[in-house]
């Protein structure tokens, strides 16, 4: 049965009031009157029974807080980046991975104090509103060298002042276009400069005077082959780096003899560079494993390192090449010189591409700045290790390490849970 509003009963207690006025008029009976209008009031009772409330009367219940709601601290911890709730300028919940960043105090203080930078305060200790979020960019966050994006959103009423805080750490995309950027700029500059200096030589030959002195002509051929020579080099580095770049995620699978493979590439250092190169010393150890790689790209390895021990080793001085087994079952390779050394501020960027200790030497000694940054690309792509130790004044060892053959090392592992034969215990 349809219930009646206020305004229903209202209306229909003033018609009672003028029809009995009416039937009053017209001169009927009270008790005739009476009984209707009793009637009708039973039935104005009845339908009265819950009567509806405009929406403007009901009372709505309190929304739960959301720092309040079960599910919010897991909610923070869900997402792997910082993530804070600031409220009116205070941190009033952060997950873990901001603590780390910031520090385990940093809930309930001044968000000012702890992200320290000028235009996070500004922006974390405002009172005006929010339209949409802002992005600011931090420099220096957590590690000197670190940047990172922090994306404010506004949260809830205005009036709470409430602020959802997003750090993302973009240091690893810096640094990818900065690489970007140099290696662009030391491209070109590597192959600019030889590139003048034959467009010079030619124009000089191209003079009808000075074309004809022959010692001239044969000592600016000489200049312009080598830098012509110099640029080939630089391309073709250019281009096997670049491959190697391509395959880096694609584990070789061919099985290598380095043993065999070190012993025929000394041989050509002793054959093809004069004094110096017999001065190459080789230690093979016997019955080494074979490698699980590339051999084109090994052979490169080989040629990359003891070239450059030949070229900055001090004339005279061994260059010491040695090929043992090393821990876990990978083959140990080092090249060690008795060259002028490394001071310990070059060591960490000497595999960075167009680095070099000496530019102008480097120069001058052929090199293209590109030869370790390649070495250290073939060892990641055969998921090996390289370590590079110098001593000013004594010399430099770069130590390289590659794993056996997928099966053969599993073989290993399966035999060293078998007990031994001959002790009975585990071997």
């Amino acid at each position: 049965m349809n219930r009646l509003t206020i305004s229903q009963i209202t209306a229909s207690l003033a018609m009672l009031l003028l029809g009995t006025g009416g039937a009053l008029m017209l001169g009927a009976s009270a008790i005739a009157i009476a009984l209707p209008i009793l009637a009708g009031l039973i039935v104005l009772l009845i339908c009265a029974e819950g009567i509806s409330v405009r929406p403007e009367q009901a009372v709505t219940a309190e929304a739960p807080d959301l720092i309040d709601h079960p599910d919010f601290v897991s909610l923070l911890e869900g997402i792997s980046d910082p993530l804070m709730l600031v409220e009116k300028g205070r941190i009033m919940r952060a997950n873990r991975a901001a603590q780390r960043l910031l520090g385990s105090h940093i809930e309930g203080e001044d968000a000012r104090i702890a992200i320290r930078h000028p235009a996070a305060a500004e922006r974390l200790a405002s009172s005006a509103p929010l339209a949409e979020p802002i992005m600011i960019e931090l420099v220096g966050l957590g590690a000197r060298d670190q940047r990172w994006q922090m994306r404010v959103a506004p949260v809830g009423a205005v009036a709470d002042m409430r602020r959802l805080v997003h750090l993302v750490d973009h240091s690893g995309t810096h640094a990818a276009e900065r690489m970007r950027v140099d290696f662009v700029a030391n491209a070109s500059h590597e192959l600019r400069t030889p590139l003048a200096g034959i467009l010079g030589f030619i124009e000089t030959l191209a003079d009808p005077e000075l074309g004809k002195d022959n010692d001239t002509r044969q000592r600016f051929l000489k200049i312009m082959d080598g830098e012509a020579r110099r640029m080939q080099r630089l391309i073709d580095d250019l281009i096997s780096l670049s491959r190697i770049e391509s395959e880096k995620y694609r584990l070789p699978d061919a099985r290598v003899d380095l043993s065999e493979l070190t012993a025929e590439v000394v041989g050509v250092f002793r054959s093809s560079h004069g004094d110096r190169g017999r001065e190459v010393e080789m230690e093979i150890a016997p019955h080494l494993p074979v490698v699980q790689g590339d051999r084109a790209q090994l052979s490169q390895l080989l040629h990359n390192l003891i070239g450059n021990s030949v070229k900055y080793g001090r004339p005279g001085t061994p260059i010491r090449v040695t090929l043992n087994e090393g821990p876990s079952g990978m083959s140990r390779l080092v090249v060690a010189d008795e060259g002028e050394g490394i001071g310990p501020d070059h060591l960490p960027r000497l595999t960075e591409r167009f680095y070099r200790v000496d530019s102008g030497r480097s120069r001058a000694m052929g090199g293209t700045g590109l030869g370790l940054a390649i070495v250290k690309h073939i060892v990641e792509r055969h998921r090996g290790r390289f370590d590079i130790a110098s001593t000013l004044g004594k010399g430099t060892t770069i130590t390289v390490l590659l794993p056996p053959p997928a099966e053969d090392s599993a073989g290993k592992s399966e035999e060293k849970k078998r007990p031994s034969a001959l002790s009975g215990t585990v071997s």
